[in-house]
């Protein structure tokens, strides 16, 4: 079982690394909303996707991606397509001005993490991405078994 002080550093840093997430979401100037964002984001991880594996990714049912899609298609952020062997199958990519506000995002937190970490020793930056490359491993294969432990009620 970790210890107390191992978990507290983990919880410590999950703060740290939110704060960088949110501070960056300034840059959406309210043009769209933090669960749209994350839609933005699915999209340009996955490319053109069907709305049911955009809905997995982000956790959400069917209707709620519909929603997130409609305002996004409305704002020029995402167009509709269909699968060309199913035309049933409702499928989402990024329009040129969805690439570029998720791009600029991720270029500032980029820019933000480096900023960060060029306080930092090489060494010490070198041991800490080893270790959240295997952090990183623990969760996959934690996810493996489901999406994250349940939530008490």
């Amino acid at each position: 079982m970790p210890l107390d002080a191992e978990i507290d550093a983990f919880q410590t840093a999950t703060k740290d690394l939110v704060g960088v997430t949110v501070r960056s979401l300034e840059l959406l100037e309210g043009r769209v909303s933090l669960s749209q964002f994350r839609m933005l984001v699915v999209l340009a991880d996955h490319g053109p996707s069907p709305s049911s594996k955009v809905a997995r990714g982000l956790g959400l049912g069917a209707s709620s991606v519909t929603r997130l899609a409609d305002r996004l298609e409305a704002s020029g952020h995402v167009v509709r397509g269909h699968d060309p062997r199913n035309r049933s199958i409702v499928t989402l990519a990024l329009t040129p001005a969805g690439r570029r506000l998720v791009d600029r995002v991720m270029a500032w937190r980029r820019a933000e993490l480096a900023r960060i970490l060029g306080r930092l020793a090489p060494s010490d930056r070198a041991v800490l991405a080893a270790a959240l490359h295997r952090f990183h491993e623990a969760v996959d294969r934690a996810d493996a078994d489901g999406p994250y432990g349940s939530v008490p009620p």
